[in-house]
């Protein structure tokens, strides 16, 4: 007998938002069914609260977000933040000074629930994809000054690279040894530019713990939920879901680990949630 649903998940950006944004309107009926049926709807997205807004309005039937990567849980019926994890203000500062020091381009968010603002370091060499990303925040954005200390807790430090993965490698590597109660993510650029992002979270932050986090709060079981996201920032999300799907446009190493479903562009979430409702 199939496993009844009691919790769906989903990713966001080239997940159940098409590419301009927009959201499919199988969609919004999947997500009134689903609450129809007292199936729990849960958003896990690697935006922050305040860009998760942007794109999904109070009448978009979601009842939770778990939002920066897993940095912190939202009831959005009680309008109220659950949970959050920042990282450690002396990580902090020796993070951003090893990152200063490789002369890299980054952002450093502050702490949830404040972590739509942040503070930037603009390397020597120049990055169009940082310069992109730095237009869409600069006016919460304020400048990192050399020699100042941060003396602040942080949400999460996003390091853009070109698309060379033996550097994102390498550098992950070293980070991973001077600094081992932090979790580094690799995801693909959102715009489209073939870049590479890296996110440097608290040790315990993930999208699957978030989620987990809600069910522990529901009392749901793992048997009961359903997962589908597009990228590498989803892994964690996808390995805690029961049923976990993967879109058409996810990448080619997730496709042969996880169950396929349609494209963003062609209604995915509404796609996955029909085959178990």
């Amino acid at each position: 007998m199939d496993l009844k649903l009691k919790l769906v998940a989903t990713d966001l950006d080239g997940t159940f938002l098409r590419n301009d944004k927009t959201i499919p309107e199988k969609n919004v009926e999947a997500l009134h069914h689903l609450g129809s049926q007292g199936i729990c709807r849960v958003i896990a997205t690697g935006r922050n609260l305040k860009k998760t807004r942007e794109v999904i309005s109070p009448e978009i039937p979601f009842d939770y977000v778990v939002f920066s990567s897993g940095a912190g849980v939202y009831d959005l019926k009680q309008d109220k933040l659950l949970y959050h994890q920042n990282l450690d203000k002396t990580i902090v500062q020796q993070i951003a000074d090893f990152l200063v020091e490789r002369d890299l381009n980054f952002h450093l968010f502050k702490p949830v629930p404040e972590n739509y603002k942040c503070w930037y370091h603009r390397g020597t060499v120049p990055c169009s994809e940082f310069e992109m990303y730095f237009d869409f925040h600069q006016s919460d954005a304020e400048p990192l000054v050399p020699g100042q200390k941060i003396d602040s807790e942080a949400c999460q430090f996003l390091v853009v690279f070109p698309n060379q993965i033996e550097r994102f490698l390498e550098l992950k590597e070293e980070l991973s040894t001077l600094f081992p109660t932090v979790k580094l993510v690799r995801t693909s650029s959102p715009l489209d530019t073939g870049y590479i992002w890296m996110e440097i979270f608290h040790q315990s932050v993930s999208k699957g713990n978030g989620v987990r986090f809600v069910c522990d709060a529901l009392q749901i079981a793992h048997e009961h939920t359903l997962g589908i996201g597009n990228d590498f920032n989803d892994m964690d999300l996808l390995e805690f879901t029961n049923f976990s799907y993967i879109v058409e446009n996810g990448p080619k190493e997730m496709k042969e680990r996880f169950l396929p479903a349609k494209s963003n562009e062609e209604s995915a979430f509404a796609f996955a949630v029909r085959k178990h409702i």
